[in-house]
């Protein structure tokens, strides 16, 4: 759906699980598309946002109990690559006062950003291209 920056072999990885509305896609598109300016600034070095197609149901745990996904949504899963924990850590706070971060005026965002689960994770293999 959206990939911008370059991939690096020893990044600090941001991983985003997110429910969108099936309707919703375009808006969260251009939404998505539109934050990676202000990532980039503030020193993402990529970022990937996937549309779900194949999110099965589990049995016990599954991505849209995760979120508590409601009929007619799908599933995003993104991630963002930062040069290390420290960057992505001061970057947080920044991006959290920055007036890009707010939809605009009239708008709403295109999902319940309350749903979204994160968490970072540091590389444990890297495989060459």
């Amino acid at each position: 759906m959206v990939e911008q920056g370059r991939e690096a072999a020893d990044s600090y990885v941001q991983g985003f699980v997110i429910p969108v509305p099936a309707g919703k896609r375009e808006d969260y598109r251009k939404m998505a598309e539109e934050a990676w300016a202000m990532f980039k600034d503030y020193g993402a070095l990529r970022v990937v946002e996937a549309w779900g197609d194949d999110v099965p149901d589990g049995k016990l745990t599954d991505f849209r109990r995760a979120v508590k996904a409601e009929p007619g949504e799908t599933i995003v899963f993104s991630f963002m690559e930062w040069p290390s924990r420290e960057v992505c850590g001061a970057a947080q706070d920044k991006m959290m006062k920055d007036e890009r971060m707010k939809p605009p005026e009239g708008t709403d965002w295109p999902f319940d950003p309350q749903r979204m689960i994160f968490g970072g994770f540091n590389r444990v293999v890297t495989l060459e291209k």
